[in-house]
């Protein structure tokens, strides 16, 4: 039996997560709950899977579910929050297996403590890798603690590499559908809504993902992330679009092979994957063969989304770069959702926040977040 820490479980990845659990009962069970700001879903989540500690993002939230807990006659779960409460989830004695899926920095302690206390780590936050990705993969090999990839792209990857030696890997292909904008004409750019930005062709997904997929920063920030995952240099990542996402990334081999990995578009699955492995437990997903009649793969347009060429430009340079790419991302994609900015004018803050960030590579957790604080004020000033 493994027990589980979960980190996020009221997003979409805690969610399905715990449809594994529920799925999987006789493999695995909850130790304990990062749950954010949604009182209604950690309280829901607390009474079905009687959690030993539960962590909310403040002490307000934390004190109306404790309060509906002993009302409710559930008190054998502890209660705690803020990033000390997450941090004690993600060490607790009674987790075997930390699943990361909080989105942003926020979870970047609580994982990094995790490795230190040498619990496996599933990953689904790129943002943790890409700001904190030299010190975590460093920690985790000092410890043998595993990190294994949640994220569809990385997690096809890390199948694709169980069958070939690292010295033998070419190049890494990750796939990326192209967004909702590749082929608008670039001129019409300047245009492009919040609401047009937020309809993704393929996935559902949250509100900055789903913009960071239509400038193409997300794909750039899972080319830093494969860097760190894989230990593998920037020219050894590239990118293919493929809008019909059935192929999740591939990786081809020095002897011209290349392997894929193609499944169903449930996030359940590499989840899954991550929580078992190096098992391959039989599921209930699959995938109708009829959807590979027709794969279409193209060169990204680098003119049309700049935020790529950002993106291998940073992790050219590493440490605070790399900071400030996911950072100034971060605040500029919240003014282009409140019509401060532009659609075009996300990468041309990331542009300037870049320029003036010095090369550094912060050696410790704090010194990351300093980098990402100094990063996110630049940014903020520039979109006023």
């Amino acid at each position: 039996m493994k027990r589980l820490a979960i980190l996020g479980s009221t997003g979409s990845i805690g969610q399905s997560t715990l449809s594994i659990v529920e799925q999987f009962a006789d493999r695995y069970q909850v130790a304990t709950l990062a749950a954010g700001r949604n009182v209604d879903e950690a309280f829901a989540q607390t009474l079905r899977w009687r959690p030993k500690l539960v962590s909310l993002a403040t002490e307000e939230s934390a004190d109306e579910l404790r309060a509906r807990l002993k009302k409710a006659g559930a008190t054998d779960t502890e209660v705690v929050w803020g990033a000390p409460g997450t941090v004690a989830c993600s060490t607790h004695p009674e987790a075997d297996f930390v699943v990361s899926a909080i989105v942003g920095v926020a979870g970047l302690e609580a994982t990094h403590a995790a490795i230190l206390a040498g619990k496996p780590v599933g990953l689904a936050n790129k943002e943790c890798m890409v700001a904190a990705g030299e010190i975590l993969t460093a920690a985790a090999r000092e410890r043998n603690v595993p990190i294994l990839p949640i994220d569809s792209e990385h997690n096809a990857v890390h199948q694709c590499m169980r069958v070939g030696a690292h010295a033998e890997v070419k190049t890494i292909w990750l796939t990326a559908s192209g967004g909702p904008f590749r082929k608008t004409p670039l001129a019409e750019f300047a245009h492009i809504t919040p609401e047009e930005a937020l309809k993704h062709p393929t996935w559902v997904m949250g509100r900055r993902i789903t913009i960071d997929s239509a400038t193409m920063l997300n794909k750039g920030l899972e080319i830093i992330e494969a860097c760190r995952l894989f230990d593998v240099p920037p020219d050894k990542v590239r990118v293919t679009v493929h809008p019909q996402s059935t192929v999740h990334s591939l990786v081809e081999y020095v002897d011209g092979s290349i392997l894929a990995q193609i499944s169903v578009t449930d996030m359940r699955l590499p989840i899954l994957y991550a929580l078992a492995f190096p098992e391959r437990p039989a599921s209930t997903l699959t995938f109708d063969l009829a959807a590979l009649r027709h794969l279409e793969f193209e060169e990204p347009d680098f003119e049309r989304f700049p935020c790529l060429r950002l993106a291998y430009e940073a992790a050219e340079k590493g440490g605070a770069h790399c900071i400030a790419l996911n950072a100034a991302d971060e605040v500029a994609v919240e003014a282009f959702l409140e019509r401060k900015i532009p659609f075009n004018g996300i990468p041309g803050t990331i542009e300037k926040v870049l320029a003036s960030t010095p090369e550094s590579h912060p050696a410790t957790i704090a010194e990351v977040l300093a980098s990402d604080r100094e990063a996110r004020a630049k940014a903020s000033a520039l979109v006023g």
